[in-house]
């Protein structure tokens, strides 16, 4: 059974998506053409489980993709998952992979990687980082980011992708693309068909309409008097159908209470988005679920959740 808070939190992912291409470009980690310097990270499962590896040293300069995972998040997990599927059919071409969780309780984080272990791609390596949070050291990881991705071969970085707000058609694709570029060819897969149905896009779950109409209004360039028709915009589209107004009350509603409202648009559109959210939202309802970790650290995530955590694990 889908946890009503999940259907909520693929419907904020998909807002954030739509403003994404406003923020200023986020950098993490070693970039294009720069080495892949080695690291250790603690093994979690199988014959491995417990014994501390070198994935640069093991792919001896053979192809590797790596993700570093900074908050653990239903959206980052899927996309996750999605990759290393892939990952593990080219292990066979010479592909070493592995999924980093970057975390300051290493016994915490192992406990619930073992309790959820089903939901894991089998082939790739997932381990527990020995650097804490912020990941190793000679790596520059931001840890404002929700996934670090390197692509690599030869030692050096042949791409990188620093995503705050995973987007599995978009991000993954492109992801896909790298991988099979950096082994030298081949059809790239269709991430949505990896992926499954339990981690499809949030933007196919979002009315695609109403998803282009907020996109109007929460344009960072816009001014009060584009924001005041696109919403009037809005506002004439949700009259006409329930389901989209109870979607955007939802979004607002995420939103206004999330902390970031500050990230989303102008103050006017921002006005917009509270008015939307008192009108379409749960009437008196705050909501301060934690379970997007926008803030890109999972560390409370790893003491408080434990084997318990309600996001990417269990439904």
């Amino acid at each position: 059974m889908r946890h009503p808070i999940l259907s909520v939190l693929t419907v904020v992912a998909a807002l954030c998506t739509l403003a994404r291409a406003a923020d200023d470009p986020v950098f993490s980690g070693p970039q294009v053409g720069e080495k892949l310097p080695p690291f250790k990270v603690k093994a979690v499962f199988d014959d491995l489980a417990g014994k501390e590896l070198d994935l640069i040293a093991q792919a001896d300069g053979k192809p590797i993709a790596l993700i570093f995972f900074h908050a653990r998040t239903r959206p980052a997990f899927g996309l996750t998952n999605a990759v290393m599927r892939y990952a593990a059919t080219r292990s066979k071409d010479g592909l070493t992979s592995g999924v980093i969780f970057l975390t300051e309780d290493v016994t915490a984080t192992e406990k619930w990687m073992n309790v959820v272990r089903e939901h894991f791609p089998k082939g790739p390596t997932m381990g527990v980082s020995l650097d804490g949070q912020e990941g190793p050291g000679a790596y520059g990881l931001n840890r404002k980011v929700s996934l670090t991705v390197l692509v690599g071969k030869e030692g050096k970085v042949t791409a990188n992708f620093a995503i705050v707000q995973p987007d599995m058609k978009v991000d993954g694709s492109k992801i896909l693309k790298a991988i099979v570029d950096t082994l030298g060819g081949g059809d790239v897969p269709d991430i949505e068909k990896l992926a499954g149905r339990r981690y499809q896009p949030a933007t196919d779950r979002v009315d695609p309409k109403l998803g282009g109409l907020v996109r109007s209004v929460i344009r960072k360039d816009a001014t009060a008097e584009e924001v005041k028709k696109a919403a009037a915009v809005v506002e004439e589209y949700v009259a006409k159908n329930r389901a989209a107004k109870k979607q955007l009350g939802q979004i607002a509603g995420r939103v206004v209470n999330s902390g970031k409202l500050s990230n989303y648009g102008t103050p006017a559109a921002q006005d917009l988005l509270r008015k939307w959210a008192k009108a379409y939202g749960a009437k008196g309802r705050k909501d301060n679920s934690d379970g997007d970790n926008s803030r890109g650290d999972n560390s409370r995530g790893d003491k408080s959740r434990g084997d318990k955590s309600r996001g990417d694990e269990k439904k």
